[in-house]
């Protein structure tokens, strides 16, 4: 195998905090890859860092009445925070606002553009002339000309992947204005990818014989015998960085061309940290160099990234791209939009010192070849029934044995028989099966091996019960234990890549000093001595219980409730008689009151009187009013719904909302001047 590697994981989008479908189909295999890789004594660039342009951190600002720096400053914080609380082991964590990464990313264009690997076009592009803006990809909203998919985006449709450009969409409309757009003249540069389609053909043909998984080879092959057109690097914005050409004023570098350049300027930051030279972890053939990426992003690096890198001429192209599908959250996509998310800064200060259970969880059930889907009673399972019950019980066992037969002393071996011979040769294989699966990027086959290893361990303390046997026969106890501490030593030693935390915690309380490598194992060499003095025991893992799991079970069951009330999407009903609708106790109301629901942060508390009695409403307003502005407003009120309890409050009925064309809520307010009591019934 290689011994210099150059790993990137995809660059985290900064408009919004990591998520468990983040970490299961990106961070987690790509940390446990490095670890294994350290582990075996190559060297490795894990590299990383914060994407922060585009056009997503320009319409989040607009919304929030900030700059787009804000916003990626604000969310850059955030995300390296939490990976490194979290335990992703990146060499590097850098970001696009980087001054090495503008400089990198300009003199890559030059290069390009200097060799006359682009080609200029004027075209006509979608343009909203309220906004007097051109509407590059994520300003723009239609139906998928694949699938039909009626709120796809410019660039990409969620529901089938497909990649487009915003003037093949149908029935296009701004996400600016709701205005619909006119076509007008621009000039940009395009990279033509169909210049390098047989080259990519052939190299990817090449590559999937080192174990591409299907899904990754199937979609390139899909695009490339569809036929690669060429492909804009430049679009008309003002947040980004500037084309380094005369005459491209208010343009901008397009965020795909200069987001995967991220990982080479990440590589040469790191470098000049540690004195180092940067080019033969990017240049130098000898090097590995692997993408992890999730399946929205296998495109832009097996295709896109690919025939830059191949345009530049002086740079290695990935080994192998080992994306993974998407993960589900009970049984529901994903939605950072609609709050349908675990997120991890919230992970980490609901279940502190517990970042090893989750790593294990999204592991064991990774979206490896299809989508799959996290549960949390799923969770609780996981580490009750895995970590706490097999991996942690039998460390907990020899462990606390040890202390009360032989003081904390590891005991001598006196004969082994064919049950110790077998625990012996177990352990010795592991790390070949450990390497095979890893190599082949099977993260949760890998995983299931560290806890068969824990498995054994408890069978063969449950088969010697040397319990019973310290009495009548205590020199085959102290093999036994002496066997049993061998196999928890190099389970320590194993379970690093995948329980790092835990792996530490272990060789600690097994007073590991020096750190052996993954070839101490494969050799069979033992790791502690006779007479070698343990630590103190403490437990790895403690049980989960039901309340905790209730409280994030009713967590998304309330960011469910808020999205409902507070959902842009028109929802066709079905048809009511007439007498449905007589049910409806439709009355004016006055908002006397209002304050904020606690860790709601849409949510807002109401008073309002509606003639005859003062009610309590739960409203998802509060991003649209302040609780200032809300006050003294004259509202519709249905006043016969069923109550419902929301963070502890109960909500007695519900204010008529609508939604404006930019997608902020209004009050349908009641006809002013007949209907400004309140208690008049509407009919």
């Amino acid at each position: 195998m290689s011994k210099r590697y150059t790993l990137t994981a995809a660059l985290p989008y900064t408009n919004g905090p990591i998520h468990i479908g983040h970490l299961a189909g990106v961070y987690i295999p790509a940390d446990i890859y490095a670890r294994y890789l350290r582990l075996k004594g190559c060297d490795v660039a894990f590299i990383c860092g914060s994407d922060e342009h585009g056009v997503p951190i320009t319409i989040k600002a607009k919304n929030e009445g900030v700059t787009p720096q804000d916003v990626v400053d604000r969310y850059h914080k955030i995300i390296k925070d939490s990976l490194k609380e979290f335990g992703i082991s990146f060499d590097n964590y850098s970001r696009t606002s980087a001054e090495i990464h503008h400089k990198t990313a300009s003199d890559f264009f030059k290069k390009l553009h200097k060799k006359g690997a682009f080609i200029e076009e004027i075209s006509d592009q979608l343009y909203d002339a309220e906004a007097k803006q051109f509407l590059a990809d994520r300003f723009v909203i239609g139906t998928c000309p694949k699938c039909g998919y009626t709120e796809s985006y410019g660039d990409q449709c969620e529901a089938c992947g497909t990649s487009h450009n915003a003037v093949d969409l149908i029935n296009p409309k701004s996400a600016i204005s709701g205005n619909i757009p006119e076509l007008k003249s621009t000039k940009h540069w395009y990279l033509p990818l169909n210049d390098h389609q047989e080259f990519l053909k052939s190299w990817i043909e090449l590559e999937n014989k080192h174990d591409w998984k299907p899904n990754v080879y199937g979609q390139c092959m899909s695009w490339i015998n569809d036929g690669l057109r060429p492909r804009a690097v430049t679009r008309d914005l003002e947040w980004g960085i500037p084309v380094p050409l005369e005459g491209a004023e208010g343009k901008v570098l397009y965020v795909w061309f200069d987001a995967p350049i991220g990982y080479i300027s990440s590589t040469k930051e790191w470098a000049l940290s540690k004195g180092k030279d940067w080019e033969p972890y990017w240049k130098d053939k000898e090097t590995t160099l692997l993408h992890f990426i999730g399946k929205d992003n296998i495109v832009f690096h097996c295709i896109i990234f690919p025939a830059m890198l191949r345009a530049e001429g002086s740079y290695i192209l990935p080994k192998n791209i080992p994306a993974n599908e998407f993960l589900n959250l009970e049984g529901q996509k994903i939605s950072t939009s609609k709050n349908w998310a675990v997120w991890l800064p919230e992970y980490l200060k609901e279940f502190p010192e517990q970042q090893d259970v989750l790593r294990y969880v999204l592991t064991a059930t990774a979206p490896e070849t299809k989508d799959n889907d996290f549960t949390w009673k799923d969770f609780q399972a996981r580490n009750n029934n895995e970590l706490v019950a097999i991996y942690g019980n039998f460390i907990n066992r020899v462990l606390v044995l040890t202390h009360k037969y032989y003081g904390g002393q590891v005991p001598s071996v006196t004969a082994l028989n064919s049950t110790d011979a077998a625990i012996f040769k177990l352990l010795k294989e592991t790390p070949i099966a450990l390497q095979s699966s890893l190599e082949r990027f099977r993260f949760r086959e890998a995983s299931q091996l560290i806890m068969n290893l824990a498995r054994s361990g408890n069978k063969y303390l449950a088969d010697e019960e040397p319990w019973k046997l310290i009495k009548t026969n205590p020199d085959r106890v102290q093999t036994i234990m002496n066997v049993a501490l061998q196999l928890a030593a190099g389970i320590s030693v194993l379970s690093e890549p995948f329980l790092p935390t835990t792996s530490k915690k272990l060789q600690s309380m097994l007073n590991l000093n020096v750190k052996p490598t993954w070839g101490f194992i494969e050799k069979g060499q033992h790791l502690l001595a006779p007479k070698h003095l343990i630590g103190n025991v403490s437990l790895l893992f403690n049980k989960i219980e039901d309340s905790q799991i209730e409280i994030q079970l009713q967590k998304l069951k309330l960011s469910k409730i808020s999205n409902e009330m507070e959902t842009n999407t028109i929802k066709q009903k079905p048809i009511i008689s007439y007498d449905d609708f007589s049910k409806l106790n439709l009355r004016v109301g006055v908002i006397l009151k209002a304050k904020k629901l606690p860790k709601a942060k849409r949510l807002l508390v109401l008073d309002v009187d509606i003639g005859d009695k003062v009610i309590i409403i739960v409203s998802g307003i509060a991003k649209d009013y302040n609780i200032e502005s809300v006050i003294g407003q004259k509202v519709t009120v249905l006043c016969n719904l069923c109550p419902r309890n929301l963070r502890g409050v109960e909500s007695q009925g519900m204010i008529l909302m609508t939604k404006k064309a930019d997608g902020s809520s209004v009050f349908v307010q009641p006809d002013l001047n007949h209907s400004s009591i309140p208690g008049l019934i509407i009919e």
